[in-house]
């Protein structure tokens, strides 16, 4: 191939001025990706944070004995009444 065979050709995804100082398009879809990654990134920086203060006031509620507090304990028989109960009626429910 000489030089004129490939002077002519442009490579994919860029734009008629690329040579006057105009972004190609790929580079502008680069930049929109480096953008969504970076905000990205931020969100899972907050989310982070959100889950840390969870798990500190999580923590602090059991420490404190408030997080079981008012909630009735069953006994093992009193357990699998309840669960029985409960297939049952989900299969009373099914023939409706």
């Amino acid at each position: 191939m000489t030089d004129e065979d490939t002077k002519d050709e442009k490579p994919e995804g860029t734009t008629e001025n690329a040579g006057d100082g105009v972004q190609s398009e790929t580079s502008k879809e680069l930049d929109r990706a480096d953008e969504i990654v970076e905000r990205r990134n931020r969100v899972c920086e907050r989310e982070e944070a959100i889950l840390s203060r969870k798990e500190s006031f999580a923590a602090r509620e059991a420490a404190s004995g408030r997080a079981e507090a008012g909630q009735e304990q069953l006994t093992p028989e009193q357990k699998v009444d309840e669960t029985a109960k409960k297939e049952a009626d989900e299969i009373v429910n099914a023939f409706r």
